[in-house]
């Protein structure tokens, strides 16, 4: 096969797939404007503001977002939502320095702690999903997930305080309920039983009621599994039943310790 020749299937596979990888980039730096606009002490609102609009304009272009309402509507909408955004991020904050005994100040949880970024994403992404522009917000929590090790998918409905302890490793599916005052710590999964296309439009993920603690590796599955309020869920534990309010559940370790005189 000639040069030209492959030029050819190469460009016939992009105009298949029609991407735009400049979307992916520009969401990234559309969600550290944000961050920086709401957070950052040195850098403008108002100026910020104006540039946020644009950026936003233009990713609803570049992702041929097509619905009845305008991106200037859909901005205005999403804009008035920040200050109750800012209220629930400041109660996740307030959570990590009533929880995390490691936690010196607020100002280390806003800059230092993986789980709050995480959570700050997802919130401003989970308000584009409600404003009916799915693309973007999608690419706002992959990008918090690279950066932290925390996917939660856009789609997921979280409740206030929430406190996501070391974060790494921790997945939280799209049709996930997490309720008030919920604590969890890395590598716990709320997920599906498994995974099926025509799955897509039923509830897949666990719902997790109120002043639930959900300790390392513990995994969560199915739609139908409900974890009742006040219950502590063990590290490691695998779960895929529901589990009353105010129970502990603990997984049991079957480990077996030989000492140099057993070797020998």
């Amino acid at each position: 096969m000639d040069k030209a020749a492959i030029i050819d299937k190469v460009v016939q596979h992009k105009k298949q797939l029609n991407l735009k990888i400049q979307l992916k980039e520009r969401t990234e730096k559309f969600t550290n404007l944000i961050f920086y606009t709401l957070f950052d002490i040195d850098t403008s609102v108002e100026g910020s503001l104006d540039k946020l609009e644009t950026e936003f304009s233009y990713l609803a272009k570049l992702a041929r977002w097509d619905d009845c309402m305008s991106p200037t509507l859909a901005w205005k909408s999403y804009l008035k939502k920040m200050p109750a955004l800012l209220e629930l991020l400041k109660l996740d904050a307030e959570a990590v320095i009533n929880c995390d005994p490691a936690a010196k100040s607020i100002e280390e949880v806003y800059l230092a702690y993986p789980g709050f970024y995480a959570i700050a994403i997802y919130r401003l992404a989970h308000e584009l999903c409600k404003e009916g522009f799915p693309l973007v917000p999608r690419l706002m929590t992959e990008y918090a997930h690279q950066k932290t090790g925390v996917d939660i998918n856009p789609g997921a409905t979280i409740g206030k305080s929430f406190f996501i302890d070391h974060a790494t490793g921790v997945v939280i599916g799209e049709t996930a309920i997490i309720k008030d005052n919920v604590k969890i710590y890395q590598g716990v999964t709320l997920g599906g039983h498994y995974v099926a296309k025509h799955l897509q439009q039923t509830k897949r993920h666990p719902t997790i009621e109120n002043n639930v603690t959900i300790y390392a590796n513990a995994t969560i599955l199915g739609g139908q599994t409900v974890i009742g309020e006040n219950t502590t869920i063990g590290g490691n534990a695998w779960i895929t039943k529901s589990i009353p309010a105010n129970s502990k559940v603990y997984h049991t370790p079957n480990n077996t310790i030989k000492t140099n005189s057993d070797v020998a």
